[in-house]
């Protein structure tokens, strides 16, 4: 076995029980097809577990890089590896989500139930000065303003597993709106200057090729589900081209809908309808044609909401109205996926990056520790919510890592023992025995792992 190849089992035995999902998912050649190759120092897949375990040790970077004494890579390496721009992080992300949804798709009994979503939340740097391409963005949970950036995410789920396939940290479009702009010492001809540019892009011109590149991955689904911020009529011309769409539609007064030969918006198109009475699920339907010229079906469903409806969209108009309400549901997966990223993979607050390109790394990052939690907790069938997950996840690592220690010192206290003294062998397995079981019982491992550790020390 060559020196790479042992590097690598030993940064796979550091995972615990991810790190069977690292050699299945081949991380280590994932990141030298996307570009992120050894330079000096440490490897990037070395760099990369230290980074991946932050969040199921329980410490941020400055407690399990910077002030950690066992971890042998200084500070400097990890910024260096995740600020550079030459690094390929995008198409890393969408190789690990694409071979992670191939493993999924062999368990799903219906293809009918996948579906891609698109959504945008906040990335929140309000206490930020100088990251790169910081900017002014409004968050429509709080309607307030803050500094930060949006987090543009296109995802998968099939109802019971969601996978981050691709994503985009935009900045604000106007420059009034921006607190610094991109480092001018950039190579332009990276994937990082690219990145960039792509941060100050209207959203709704990132949504095709972000569908297109899921699509050129052998990511299959045959509706894509967003919301009403996405769902101006020339966004969905565009999107239809290559899926059906399901979405909540704004009663925007420049986004007009044919009926009748008239166009209308939302509201009008409404009061013009007949409709259902009493506690009926669903008000009213209409086909309407777009601006494109082609046709979509308009359902309305009755809300708390002071104007009483909601209006949903369908590209596709063979399809069940309750089919599009149900798989319109599937959105609140992605808002699964935001919550649990934030509260609990650290997407934010684990490191405090200024650099663009240490941003787009540490975000991959993020996705990758959800997509292979979303892989563990489909193939175990188990019906814990994520957030319980993350944290047995935690336990187990902290098992593994204290089982690991205490093997070690036993085997040094083996070594010494037979130079130090002149005891029989049978003495010497027999005060291990004894300290094994005692150690084991105080900790709480006996019942769990004392099969597991029978012998390991001698």
């Amino acid at each position: 076995m060559n020196s790479t190849l042992i590097e690598e089992q030993n940064q796979i035995e550091k995972l615990g029980i991810f790190g069977n999902y690292f050699s299945r998912l081949k991380i280590g050649k994932m990141l030298n097809k996307s570009g992120i190759v050894k330079t000096k120092g440490a490897s990037p897949l070395e760099l990369f577990t230290i980074i991946f375990n932050l969040a199921f040790i329980g410490k941020n970077f400055f407690e399990g890089v910077v002030r950690n004494k066992k971890v042998t890579i200084g500070k400097d390496a990890v910024y260096n590896f995740l600020n550079s721009p030459t690094y390929n992080w995008r198409r890393f992300t969408i190789f690990i989500s694409s071979r992670i949804y191939l493993i999924i798709k062999k368990l799903l009994d219906d293809s009918s139930e996948e579906v891609l979503i698109f959504d945008d939340s906040t990335y929140d740097r309000s206490r930020s000065k100088k990251v790169e391409l910081l900017s002014r963005v409004f968050d429509h949970t709080t309607h307030k303003y803050l500094k930060g950036f949006r987090l543009l995410t296109l995802g998968w789920s099939d109802g019971n597993s969601f996978l981050g396939i691709d994503f985009a940290l935009l900045s604000s479009t106007k420059e009034k709106h921006r607190y610094n702009e991109i480092n001018p010492g950039i190579d332009k001809r990276t994937c990082g200057y690219q990145r960039r540019k792509e941060a100050i892009t209207k959203s709704t011109l990132l949504l095709e090729p972000m569908v297109k590149r899921a699509i050129k991955m052998g990511i299959r689904a045959k509706y894509l589900v967003m919301d009403s911020w996405f769902s101006m009529p020339s966004v969905i011309s565009t999107l239809r081209q290559h899926i059906h769409i399901i979405c909540m539609l704004k009663d925007h007064p420049k986004w007009l809908y044919e009926y009748n030969g008239k166009k209308l918006r939302l509201k009008d198109l409404y009061a013009k309808l007949k409709k259902k009475r009493g506690k009926a699920k669903i008000k009213a339907r209409v086909l309407v044609t777009l601006t494109d010229g082609n046709k979509a079906k308009i359902i309305f469903v009755p809300c708390d909401k002071k104007r009483g409806w909601l209006a949903l969209l369908s590209t596709d108009i063979f399809i069940s109205d309750e089919e599009i309400i149900r798989l319109y549901g599937k959105r609140w997966d992605i808002e699964v996926f935001f919550k649990m990223c934030k509260q609990h993979l650290k997407l934010v607050k684990e490191i405090q990056i200024r650099n663009y390109d240490g941003l787009i790394g540490h975000t991959s990052l993020v996705m990758v520790r959800y997509n292979i939690l979303s892989l563990f907790q489909r193939e175990s069938i188990d019906q814990r919510s994520f957030g319980d997950l993350f944290r047995a996840c935690n336990d187990e690592l902290a098992n593994i890592t204290f089982l690991d220690a205490l093997k070690r010192i036993m085997q040094l206290v083996m070594a010494t023992l037979h130079k130090a003294n002149n005891l029989s062998e049978k003495v010497i397995n027999y005060l291990l025995d004894l300290i094994m079981g005692k150690a084991i019982a105080y900790f709480g491992f006996y019942n769990n792992q004392t099969p597991q550790l029978e012998g390991e020390w001698r």
